[in-house]
């Protein structure tokens, strides 16, 4: 079977919730990464076969938005397109279904990856079609109906993460200085340019002033471990899990060129990773904090690839009970995870998060001189999906 590999990638910053990037649409923001990405890629723009974006609060969008993003990248109309949506895993999802697609050679190359712009999440009224005789109509805010409540229990998914950190024994203390890890080292990170190769910076028109957004904006220098302790418990009185240790509400996309080795080769292309495998597991809705734990060891076993081989781990930081959980059922070692933070810090557009930690672990690794990467994300629903990099430097 063929050798996949990423050709090139590109994310936009990370804007926060109402924040720089608010103005800019969802498809908007796929279409910058995706533009970007193939430029970096050095690939021709007519040999993309096929799009596949991630996003998850498609309401109000318009039909299939990563045709959309395709078009504002430029591609022909001749190209395919397909939105994926497994919530916080749709951008994980559209890059393994690409991987799938290459090897099975269906086709040679493509462009996967995901965007979300939570701050245009509409609110919609329900059960209206046929008329309202009587009564009040409520409205719903599609990005918690769709994207942050559990659609089998019916509760936010703190109230999941709340659960396993209990079961797992995980302390508020744990989860704070956790989120503060996580901010201290985005901060360093940004600080030193490891996100410089992986970020295009958006530039932002308004009627005011043009301005050009270069870095995600959620991280902050000022975090202390008091400031986290001081915050009190989001949505359950006697949880652990609060908007410092949790992460916030963003827009953001990022996208991925993948091609078979060979192609790459034949166009004078340079492979930036191979990926080796990857693997998806289901389990009841609350336990979606163990996803990523049970994904990492389904594709372990799957690969032949100890743990130990691996020199970086990338685990989205849906809560900070996440990667603990995670760290508590492998036993790995800590500091070869989220070494330039995760979404606590820089920020969790659902739709593209997946392809981020994708993107980053790339860069990461190339940093480092090469070696293994893993990329693992839960997701709603009670699912886990993780993802196997190798890098030759």
């Amino acid at each position: 079977m063929r050798e996949c590999v990423i050709v090139g990638g590109a994310r936009t910053p990370f804007g926060k919730f109402g924040g720089g990037l608010k103005s800019l649409k969802t498809a908007e923001l796929g279409g910058i990464a995706i533009r970007e990405a193939i430029a970096r890629s050095g690939a021709d723009p007519s040999s993309i076969e096929e799009v596949l974006m991630g996003m998850v609060l498609q309401g109000g969008a318009g039909q299939n938005p990563s045709r959309q993003a395709a078009r504002l990248a430029g591609l022909d109309w001749s190209v395919p397109a397909e939105t994926i949506n497994k919530v916080c895993a749709s951008g994980h999802r559209s890059v393994t279904l690409a991987d799938q697609i290459i090897r099975s050679g269906d086709a040679d190359i493509l462009v996967a990856g995901g965007m979300e712009s939570m701050s245009n999440a509409p609110y919609i009224i329900p059960d209206t079609r046929w008329g309202s005789r009587m009564g009040h109509a409520q409205s719903l805010d599609l990005m918690l109906h769709d994207g942050l409540e559990c659609a089998f229990s019916n509760v936010h998914m703190i109230s999941h993460g709340n659960r396993t950190a209990a079961a797992f024994g995980i302390t508020r203390t744990e989860q704070d200085e956790w989120a503060l890890r996580s901010h201290q080292r985005s901060v360093h990170a940004i600080k030193k340019g490891f996100f410089d190769d992986e970020i295009v910076p958006v530039l932002v028109k308004s009627k005011a002033d043009d301005i050009l957004i270069r870095h995600d904006e959620a991280p902050r220098a000022d975090t202390s471990l008091d400031q986290l302790t001081r915050l009190s418990p989001a949505l359950e009185k006697e949880g652990t899990i609060t908007a410092g240790n949790a992460p916030g509400v963003n827009d953001g996309a990022a996208a991925l060129v993948l091609m078979s080795r060979e192609d790459a080769l034949s166009r004078g292309l340079k492979p930036l990773a191979t990926i080796v495998g990857h693997a998806a597991v289901s389990e009841e809705a609350p336990y979606i904090a163990t996803a990523p734990g049970l994904a990492i060891q389904k594709l372990l076993q799957r690969t032949s690839v100890p743990l130990s081989q691996i020199d970086r781990f990338e685990v989205n930081e849906a809560f900070a009970s996440v990667p603990l959980t995670t760290g508590k059922m492998l036993g790995w070692d800590e500091e070869k995870v989220n070494v330039n933070g995760g979404a606590i810090a820089l920020g969790h557009p659902i739709g593209a998060s997946g392809a981020r930690i994708v993107l980053t672990l790339v860069h990461e690794l190339r940093r480092i001189g090469g070696g293994y990467g893993i990329a693992a994300i839960c997701s709603g629903g009670g699912q886990g999906d993780a993802l196997l990099l190798r890098v030759d430097v």
